[in-house]
C-alpha cells in the first residue's frame, strides 16, 4: 500500500463541530442568562470567530487568547456587560462533553485498522482530549497532537515536526494528511511535502492556489484512495 500512516484533522472532518458548537454555546448563554442569545448572536459570533482562527493560522493570536478574545469583541459589539473570561471557560467545558461525529467517521476508522492513525488539530487541549475519549473513535488513535500543548499550529510546519517525530516517521511519502480546511490542513500539508485529502462535503471550490493531492465528498471514499 501507498501510505502507512493517514494523519486526521478531528473539526468538521471526524467530528461535526458545527452541532456540538451550536449546543455548547446555547447551553452557556441560557446559564448567563441570554436563553435567546444563540439565535440572537450567532452570526456575529462566527464572522468574529473566522477572522480569529485566520489570525491563529497567520500566527498573529494564540489558541489561548483567541478563546476569549472572540467573546470579548462579541460583547463588546453588542454592549454586553459578561466577563468574556468567565464565559470562554463555561462555553469550554461544555463543548468538551460534545462528541457528535460525522457520518461515517467510526466506520471508515474501524476500515482504516491496518493503518497507522494520528489526530493533528488546532485546538484546545482538554477539549479536545474531552471530545476524542468520549467517543466511539478513542481507542483507534496512535497520538493525539493538539496546537495548544504543542505551541504551534497548522499550517505551521513545527506541529508537523512534532508529529512526525512523535510517530518516528522518516518517509514522507508513506504519510497522508486528512481534513476539511484549505489554508490550515491542506496548505500544512503541502508546504510539508506530504500528499493531503481536502474532505469537501459541501462541493466548495478551491482557492489561493491550494491544489490538495485529492478530493472526498463523502469520508468513506478515503477507502479507494488508500485500498
Amino acid at each position: 500500500m501507498k501510505y502507512e500512516i493517514i494523519l486526521f484533522d478531528v473539526d468538521d472532518t471526524l467530528f461535526d463541530f458545527g452541532k456540538s458548537e451550536k449546543q455548547a454555546l446555547h447551553k452557556t448563554f441560557t446559564e448567563f442568562g441570554l436563553p435567546t442569545g444563540l439565535f440572537d448572536y450567532e452570526v456575529a459570533y462566527q464572522e468574529i470567530s473566522k477572522v480569529l482562527w485566520g489570525d491563529l493560522e497567520n500566527g498573529l493570536i494564540t489558541i489561548t487568547d483567541l478563546g476569549i478574545e472572540r467573546f470579548k469583541r462579541l460583547f463588546l459589539s453588542h454592549e454586553l456587560e459578561i466577563n468574556a473570561e468567565a464565559f470562554s471557560s463555561a462555553y469550554l467545558k461544555h463543548l468538551g462533553n460534545k462528541t457528535h461525529l460525522v457520518q461515517g467517521a467510526v466506520e471508515l476508522c474501524e476500515n482504516l485498522s491496518g493503518y497507522r492513525m494520528a489526530i493533528i488539530t488546532n485546538g484546545f487541549t482538554d477539549v479536545q482530549k474531552s471530545r476524542i475519549e468520549g467517543s466511539p473513535l478513542c481507542n483507534l488513535f496512535e497520538h493525539i497532537i493538539i496546537s495548544e500543548e504543542v505551541g504551534f499550529q497548522k499550517p505551521e510546519k513545527e506541529i508537523f515536526d512534532h508529529a512526525f517525530s512523535k510517530l518516528q516517521i522518516k518517509d514522507k511519502e508513506k504519510v497522508l494528511i486528512v481534513g476539511d480546511s484549505l489554508t490550515s490542513d491542506i496548505r500544512g500539508g503541502m508546504n510539508y511535502g506530504i500528499d493531503t485529502c481536502w474532505f469537501n462535503p459541501h462541493g466548495k471550490e478551491t482557492k489561493l492556489g491550494i491544489e490538495p493531492t485529492y478530493e472526498i465528498q463523502e469520508l468513506k471514499d478515503l477507502l479507494k484512495i488508500v485500498g
